[in-house]
């Protein structure tokens, strides 16, 4: 069983975090495709998530999750103490997405971006999802 972070690939912010995630998970939970990429664009046909969206999806167990849920579900599957920040979830969303929205709208004021999407090393390459997807996958459910 696996997840997939959808994360923004000219974000060096995001580029960071997704590094971080690597790291952290030691049971090679988390799959990764830049919202960019058409591994993202397969897996979230059909949702109602608004386009143009400007916020990490976490799709796990057949759902898409977004914004500051997206991030808490991340950390709680990550190694160390990281799985404390799950606690976070009991604020409801209203509280915590106004934060995580923040922090997106200046990521690139004060991290920066790049000229094109990432290239993962080779020891992290087989995390991230080609440019095609099966066409057997159904697209999960949308949720916040």
């Amino acid at each position: 069983m696996s997840a997939v972070v959808l994360f923004d690939g000219v974000c060096n912010l995001c580029n960071a975090s997704v590094a971080f995630i690597l790291r952290r998970d030691r049971r090679a939970y988390f799959r990764f495709a830049s919202l960019q990429s058409e591994a993202a664009r397969q897996l979230l046909q059909g949702h109602s998530l608004e386009a143009g969206l400007d916020s990490i999806v976490l799709v796990e167990d057949g759902e898409c999750f977004t914004k500051s849920t997206a991030a808490l579900r991340i950390a709680r599957r990550l190694g160390g103490l990281w799985p404390l920040l799950y606690a976070f979830m009991l604020l409801p969303r209203w509280i915590r997405d106004p934060i995580y929205d923040w922090v997106a709208r200046n990521r690139y004021r004060w991290f920066g971006r790049r000229e094109s999407c990432m290239i993962p090393t080779p020891e992290w390459r087989g995390r991230f999802l080609d440019r095609a997807l099966s066409g057997g996958e159904h697209p999960p459910a949308s949720r916040n």
